[in-house]
């Protein structure tokens, strides 16, 4: 029976993927699950809870504090990934140049995304510091400013450094991968768009930007996941302050989980962010599928 499983090809396939049939079970599946479930109940920590129903989404929709969580993550995540994408792509395109000592600068552009988030967060907070920031001291020293600037302290001036540290962060993941990208372009399109008389930035119009469109789409949709979804930037930089002005909907429902024991109403605001990233999800799917060209056609 053993064998007659092993020549068999179905079989076969199942029995490769059931480790990570498992491993998604448990890890993925079943806190899901148990994450739906408290979002429609009254579950305090160390209390089971009662079944309200949608009264925590009720109540979080008429939050003030939920709803100002709600704009942050979405003005963070579409400024900070529309930095990224720019910036990248310009990174991207920079390395793919025939460059002296190219190798180094592609590994040192992979810095920031190998350092812990914690350890970057930390690194951030000294330079955004009221008192010990090296901006403010520089700024200082030439004469631009007269007092140091408070980073963390104002709301705006807030939610902008934790954008800029959220886009230093993500910077390589979509140049590296833009970059990967570039490499799969054949110079000969290049070449016999240069024979044609084509300027550089229709080269970049008319062929690299449709060929990298697919990378482009794949990279968008990772990098507002991961956007939409982060924590412990914010959490380690500002704890959501000031005045709740850097709370994500992430660190809401962590604070009001954990620290304020309320864990149906932490579990209720996790979940109301699924519809915001299965959107995300489905626009680069259909955006994909509608490329025909990627499968053979035409168009």
């Amino acid at each position: 029976m053993l064998s007659r499983v092993l020549n068999n090809r179905n079989w076969l396939g199942l029995a490769f993927m059931l480790p990570t049939a498992v491993l998604l079970l448990l890890f993925l599946t079943y806190p899901l699950g148990l994450g739906i479930w408290l979002g429609f109940t009254d579950a305090k920590i160390g209390r089971a809870g009662e079944w309200v129903g949608l009264e925590n989404y009720i109540y979080l929709s008429g939050d003030s504090v939920a709803q100002l969580a709600l704009f942050n993550t979405l003005f963070y995540t579409f400024i900070a990934s529309v930095l990224k994408f720019a910036l990248g792509l310009w990174l991207a395109l920079l390395l793919n140049k025939n460059l002296p000592f190219k190798a180094f600068f592609r590994s040192v552009v992979l810095l920031p995304w190998i350092v812990p988030t914690a350890l970057s967060a930390l690194a951030f907070w000294w330079i955004y510091d009221a008192q010990f920031s090296i901006i403010s001291w520089v700024l200082v020293k030439i004469g631009i400013i007269d007092t140091y600037i408070n980073f963390l302290g104002d709301p705006w001036m807030a939610r902008l450094s934790t954008i800029i540290a959220n886009v230093w962060r993500g910077i390589p993941f979509v140049a590296i991968t833009l970059l990967a990208g570039l490499q799969t372009i054949s110079p000969a399109l290049y070449e016999a768009a240069s024979i044609d008389g084509v300027t550089p930035w229709q080269q970049f119009r008319f062929v690299t930007l449709p060929l990298l469109t697919p990378i482009i789409a794949v990279v968008m949709t990772f990098s507002v996941l991961f956007t939409f979804t982060d924590f412990q930037l914010i959490y380690v930089l500002t704890r959501g302050g000031p005045l709740n002005a850097t709370h994500l909907m992430t660190t809401l429902s962590f604070q009001r989980a954990i620290p304020g024991g309320s864990l149906g109403e932490g579990a209720a605001l996790a979940i109301m962010m699924v519809p915001f990233l299965l959107a995300a999800i489905m626009f680069s799917y259909f955006g994909l599928q509608r490329r025909a060209w990627q499968q053979g056609g035409d168009k």
